[in-house]
């Protein structure tokens, strides 16, 4: 797997203060997409030991609220199959820090209906996600200033409630009054 970017200090992707990976690799090719360099499996550097170790020092930080995997695309299977692991170490080494990750798949659809029966490292992954927004980007839904996304459609899921449920647990954003129909 190769990544595009390490963002040390992160306010835009996850409540908090933040640590960001943006993995390279994506299918998706969202019209308008803020990272379309990273549409390259092979764009950035390599991710190896050193860069888990690097994540993990970073997140070794009081002010630090947790991490945020973006992209690119995570879930792309040998993506998603590599950030397994760092998602365990994370929340082995930090189980009060929480876990974001973005993706371009339908939750329901795609993560639960087919990777989660499919891939023996999807649950393995999403049991120590616990936001996920999901939702390929869509320019024509865009509104700039939205909270932790890039356009309505996407969804902010608690994956624990999620599969504890076995039913889509939805979160609010807390701006969803700017264009819900109420």
């Amino acid at each position: 797997m190769n990544y595009a970017d390490i963002k040390t200090v992160d306010i835009q992707d996850g409540t908090g203060v933040r640590v960001s990976i943006y993995v390279s690799g994506c299918h998706f090719h969202c019209k308008g997409c803020h990272n379309p360099e990273a549409w390259d499996f092979k764009y950035g550097k390599e991710y190896t030991e050193e860069t888990e170790k690097y994540i993990l020092d970073l997140l070794d930080k009081d002010y630090i609220s947790g991490l945020s995997i973006l992209g690119g695309e995570p879930l792309e299977p040998q993506n998603q199959e590599i950030l397994s692991g760092l998602v365990a170490k994370v929340k082995q080494r930090f189980p009060n820090k929480d876990i974001w990750c973005y993706t371009g798949y339908d939750f329901e659809k795609n993560v639960l209906n087919e990777m989660y029966k499919k891939f023996e490292f999807t649950p393995k992954f999403l049991k120590n996600v616990d936001v996920i927004v999901d939702g390929q980007f869509e320019e024509e839904n865009k509104i700039v200033d939205l909270r932790f996304r890039g356009s309505t459609n996407q969804r902010k899921i608690d994956v624990k409630s999620s599969l504890e449920q076995n039913k889509l647990v939805q979160l609010k954003f807390g701006d969803e009054g700017r264009y819900e129909n109420n």
